[in-house]
């Protein structure tokens, strides 16, 4: 036993040494960055005072909770949150798998990276410029969309006004900004399926279709239920800056999700006791929903997360 660890000592010594010493950078920036934070929970247990500091402000155990749970924001703001990730489980996630079946079926090696290009380009455009670009876009006064409306004979409309009109509206700038980058994945996984399999299947004279239902999309499966896994844990995170920079007071009653109430309830409002607390609950019931979704996906099939 002691010759094992002699030998484990070792080779982390001498072989392994150097990719300990350039892991630190990042194990240091966790710590700092994600683990020191974590001290502020504190605060949603107090009656914070940002003078007192968290030393001096009062303890109050679990108000803030309470109160974030009986104020009338909360059935508002959590189903808005809940409709708009079942929007984007329900459209954005599959659209992505499908864009990554179609370009994947595309024997022409240059226009199949001019298209992989052109839709992971929107991936880096700062969301700041990419809401300016759609609201411009749907600019009641200066709008192409409502220009060609107002000659097809119709009515201008505010469409960012419209609260019934906020969820398609978002859904389709984050399917435009994020279906190229989740596409990556699944074309990842694609490309590490056997070629022999195809061709196995082409001497038993299967088409396109057959392979794709019966050899592609069971190779990716893997890949799907831990995408989805992740998706769901993550239903409770909205992308906050899109929505800040889309919504306005009157599409509040679908575009308010639990983010935009904190930033709303800590930063506007200063009452940074109940932001935190909102924050908190957030992570903690996406934690159970990652954890119950990795439970039911080890449960039906192979794959899980852990």
């Amino acid at each position: 036993m002691k010759n094992v660890k002699k030998n484990f000592s070792l080779i982390i010594n001498n072989e392994q040494r150097d990719y300990y010493i350039m892991l630190l950078p990042f194990i240091l920036w966790y710590l700092i960055f994600m683990y020191k934070p974590m001290y502020g929970l504190l605060i949603a247990f107090q009656d914070y005072s940002l003078f007192k500091g968290i030393e001096g402000s009062t303890w109050i155990g679990l108000q803030n909770f309470h109160d974030f749970l009986v104020s009338p924001y909360f059935y508002t703001v959590l189903k808005n949150t809940v409709v708009l990730n079942l929007w984007s489980l329900s459209i954005e996630f599959p659209f992505a798998i499908i864009f990554a079946l179609m370009l994947n079926e595309v024997r022409g090696k240059y226009y199949r990276s001019f298209v992989q290009t052109v839709a992971f380009l929107p991936y880096f455009i700062s969301i700041v410029v990419a809401a300016g670009i759609l609201i411009n876009i749907l600019s009641p006064s200066t709008g192409v969309v409502n220009i060609i409306l107002e000659k097809l004979g119709h009515d201008r409309v505010y469409f960012l006004s419209k609260a019934e009109l906020f969820r398609p509206i978002f859904t389709s700038l984050s399917m435009w900004k994020t279906t190229g980058f989740n596409a990556i994945i699944y074309i990842a996984a694609l490309t590490s399926i056997d070629p022999h399999l195809y061709e196995a299947a082409k001497i038993d004279g299967a088409g396109r279709f057959a392979q794709l239902f019966y050899i592609t999309i069971p190779s990716i499966i893997p890949t799907i239920i831990v995408m989805l896994v992740l998706k769901i844990g993550a239903m409770l995170n909205v992308a906050f800056e899109t929505v800040l920079l889309l919504y306005q007071p009157a599409t509040y009653s679908t575009a308010d999700v639990i983010s935009t109430y904190v930033y709303r309830t800590g930063m506007l409002t200063q009452n940074f006791g109940l932001s935190t607390a909102v924050g908190m609950f957030n992570g903690i019931i996406g934690c159970l929903l990652i954890y119950f979704a990795n439970k039911a996906a080890k449960k039906i099939s192979e794959t899980s997360l852990w």
